[in-house]
């Protein structure tokens, strides 16, 4: 019996063992339309661009992943998630790492309980 998880940006994933395996569209579909974006960059390339981007970020901070999950107030679960591309930031986690980037000392500063 085969399991499939439809995952919250429309993509489906077999599930086997315990891990994810992104189904090819069964059906051919249209190429999305052409917007100021490469023609090569696609999904998939943005989300391998981010997950070593929010790596990136954790270490120029100097952060633990347990640390830099504490900070943000997120499970370590999810930053672990972000990292290795299983999962990608979504809204306002999305913004809140856009501005860490720019600056961190801040962000964490405000995010410190009193």
């Amino acid at each position: 019996m085969q399991r499939l998880r439809l995952k919250a940006d429309g993509r489906i994933v077999e599930l086997r063992d315990g891990r994810e395996f992104p189904l090819a569209p069964s059906m051919p579909f249209a190429p999305p339309a052409r917007t100021s974006v490469a023609p090569a960059t696609t999904s998939v390339a943005l989300e391998m661009a981010t997950s070593p981007a929010v790596r990136d970020l954790r270490r120029r901070a100097r952060l633990t992943q347990q640390e830099f999950a504490a900070r943000l107030g997120v499970p370590v679960e999810t930053i672990r998630n972000w990292e290795q591309g299983k999962r990608m930031p979504r809204g306002p986690a999305r913004a809140l790492l856009a501005v860490i980037a720019h600056a961190p000392e801040t962000v964490f500063a405000a995010l410190a309980r009193p």
